[in-house]
């Protein structure tokens, strides 16, 4: 093929545009940052329950995205970018403004400032993670951990005093200085450099596969049934694995 024949095919290419797999894992990532702002617009209506089931759906989708663009082999610079957009707006500025509206507008001072180091942190989160892309040393990532926990799970665990409150009906879940320390306390771990679990990281064994399905199944099931019971004892569980995940993280760097 000579230089005109090579030039004539990438201008066909050009006209053609982006293939459907291409285009499928970043329309979800849209979808995802739809719903977390969709979030904030239930929360401006008081109505919580369909605030937190919006944001969550949202963190739901993220955790599609990239699998589908890997299975796809649709993955681009322009995914990732998006991606990050969408994991700040739905899981920093998105939570922030609920957890604002719901409780710590209420605060005397310094309110708003907790509800924006939610924010904030994420974004940091992120531009790390976007930082270190193509960086050729990533030592937890290479053990399979992550750095500090994610934006998704950050937005979760943001959440809890808004589950408890859901959960036992007691209003001492919704204030101010209850949820405050909890919300710095969820942003400062958004930044840290504790290794925590990836999926990645987790290795079942061949006979505990028919009993991981099952709990899964059931997961769902309880997720339905009793949701913000169920998501209350996920984010305990997650919580509890932290110290779990620094130690394992230890041991995968002395052995290596």
């Amino acid at each position: 093929m000579d230089g005109a024949d090579r030039q004539a095919d990438a201008a066909e290419r050009r006209i053609v545009g982006l293939p459907l797999r291409a285009f499928a894992p970043n329309a979800v990532t849209a979808l995802a940052l739809c719903f977390g702002l969709t979030g904030v617009r239930f929360a401006i209506g008081e109505e919580w329950e369909k605030a937190l089931a919006a944001i969550i759906f949202a963190g739901v989708l993220d955790g599609m995205d990239g699998r589908i663009a890997r299975l796809l082999r649709a993955q681009s610079r322009f995914g990732a970018e998006l991606d990050s957009l969408s994991d700040v707006i739905a899981f920093g500025v998105a939570p922030a403004m609920v957890m604002f509206l719901w409780s710590l507008q209420d605060a005397p001072k310094f309110g708003w400032t907790a509800a924006l180091a939610l924010a904030v942190c994420c974004a940091l989160r992120l531009a790390r993670f976007n930082s270190r892309m193509d960086a050729d040393v990533q030592p937890h990532k290479a053990a399979g951990f992550l750095t500090g926990i994610p934006a998704p799970a950050g937005a979760g665990l943001a959440f809890v005093p808004v589950y408890l409150w859901l959960v036992t009906g007691e209003t001492l879940f919704r204030e101010w200085y209850v949820v405050m320390p909890w919300v710095l306390a969820i942003a400062m771990l958004m930044i840290s450099a504790i290794p925590t679990y990836g999926w990645s990281s987790i290795r079942l064994r061949r006979s505990w596969r028919l009993f991981a399905l099952a709990g899964v199944g059931l997961l769902g099931a309880a997720l339905v049934t009793a949701p913000w019971h169920s998501l209350l004892a996920i984010c305990v569980i997650y919580v509890a694995l932290l110290p779990f995940g620094i130690a394992s993280y230890a041991r995968v760097r002395l052995r290596g």
